[in-house]
């Protein structure tokens, strides 16, 4: 019988047909199958020492006793749970020209004055690494620069130099020899970072290694690659703002969802201590519709103004846009302030948007969009140092949300003095006399106490 020459491989989920398919049959996705050249006979060399492995108890492993690898960028090593953890493998993910590459430039650089750290591109010559540290005012004598694009070479420098830390831009340019895909196919990402994780754990070396994101947000290649990696990091943004968040959606090693603010200059990412304060410094004064929300993100409180505007729509179909929030979130709050409260929406356009280019994910802020968008509709401004936060439910109830001290905490020090807060939250607090708190139970009350 004999053997094909080419396979189709699906980009999706990576599943094998020998011939073309307009739909894949196990993820169902369309015009997703590349031909590839068929895998050899020779089957991938065996890594070294993993058939010398035995099942042990756990109460023999030694516990880690090498701490963390701290940048003293405190914004990174917040994301990170306290700084890399040696062995780990850590993926960094973003839009094209986010700053990802930036970002990591920056961190090795800073790293290389006290550890052994090997950056690794495969997208730029050495002399443009060079130039992009250059016109970012970094100074790095220590640090190893390497352009490569074959993991075998790669593997052969890391075991000859021995670096405590390794950075790859990026996973999708790496192609291995025991594939004869062609590099940032499925097979490729999964074989490259397969073997870079079992470097890691065996050699403990610390690593970063960047990976492009598709049309759709998510990171190109198999899906496994998420599951594989330690800590996945997404830097998001607005290119028309200069903020950048880095988002820890998966830590094994950290909380999930902690993130840090960067804000983009002309020397590169510069780590802001103190969002909230940056957030609202342009914030106006007695504006119908603008209200500061306290959301959590990770473990950090963070303070940002959100506006809300309604207007007369001549519009068959009036229009609905959220920048910064679910527009599904919207539609379920306008559908409360309509049967609760009575309010008219059908002929009305409504706009919310999160000042600074930020993404709230937090049920937390529902009732500051309630006071956002019934101040707007009534023309009434609310009080200039109140911070609004608590979430709201299907029948108007209005309930308590995590952190309540913490939310409390971060808006006196920014000078704010009178909080709209769940019922249920104020009851938790302490008695202080010198905190204003307007506890309500639902949005009936909202607007009683504050409009009426």
């Amino acid at each position: 019988m004999a053997i094909a020459k080419s396979i189709y491989r699906c980009q999706q989920c990576g599943h094998i047909s020998t011939k073309w398919l307009g739909k894949c049959p196990q993820c169902l996705a369309w015009n997703c199958f590349h031909q590839e050249p068929a895998p050899g006979a020779k089957s991938p060399p065996a890594t070294p020492g993993r058939s010398e492995r035995r099942p042990r108890s756990i109460e023999d492993i030694p516990a880690l006793g090498e701490a963390r690898i701290v940048s003293g960028i405190d914004e990174w090593d917040r994301v990170l749970g306290g700084g890399l953890v040696p062995g780990s493998l850590v993926l960094i993910a973003g839009d094209p020209g986010i700053g990802k590459s930036t970002l990591l430039l920056q961190i090795t650089a800073t790293l290389s004055a006290e550890h052994a750290v090997l950056y690794v591109s495969g997208e730029e010559s050495p002399r443009q690494l060079k130039l992009r540290a250059t016109r970012l005012g970094l100074r790095a004598p220590e640090l190893m620069i390497y352009t490569e694009t074959s993991l075998d070479a790669i593997l052969a420098t890391v075991a000859a130099q021995g670096p405590k830390i390794l950075a790859i831009d990026s996973i999708q340019t790496l192609h291995s020899g025991t594939l004869e895909a062609a590099p940032g196919s499925v097979g490729q990402v999964r074989e490259c970072a397969s073997a870079l994780m079992a470097v890691a754990k065996d050699s403990g070396i610390g690593m970063f290694i960047i990976g492009h994101v598709t049309k759709e947000g998510v990171v190109a290649g198999p899906r496994v690659l998420e599951h594989m990696v330690d800590t996945v990091l997404y830097l998001e943004g607005d290119r028309s703002h200069t903020f950048r968040l880095l988002r820890a959606v998966k830590n094994r090693f950290g909380s999930t969802n902690e993130i840090g603010v960067f804000e983009m200059k002309e020397g590169g990412l510069d780590p802001v201590a103190n969002p909230s304060k940056l957030l609202l410094a342009e914030r106006p004064v007695g504006v119908a519709g603008s209200v500061v929300a306290c959301s959590i993100e990770g473990t950090r409180p963070l303070l940002v103004e959100l506006q809300a505007l309604v207007s007369q729509s001549n519009l068959t179909q009036p229009r609905r846009m959220s920048i910064g929030i679910d527009g599904n979130r919207l539609s379920l709050l306008l559908a409360v302030l309509e049967k609760k409260l009575g309010f008219n929406f059908a002929q009305q356009d409504v706009f919310v948007n999160v000042a600074g280019g930020l993404r709230l994910l937090e049920p937390a802020v529902d009732l500051a969009v309630i006071v956002a968008l019934v101040s707007s509709y009534l023309e009434q401004p609310v009080a200039d140092d109140l911070v609004v936060w608590g979430e709201v439910g299907l029948a108007g109830e209005v309930r308590g949300v995590g952190h309540a001290a913490q939310r409390i905490s971060e808006a006196r020090k920014l000078g704010f003095g009178s909080h709209l807060i769940p019922k249920t939250n104020a009851d938790q607090l302490r008695r202080d006399p010198d905190l204003a708190v307007t506890a309500v139970r639902s949005v009936q009350e909202l607007v009683q106490l504050l409009f009426r």
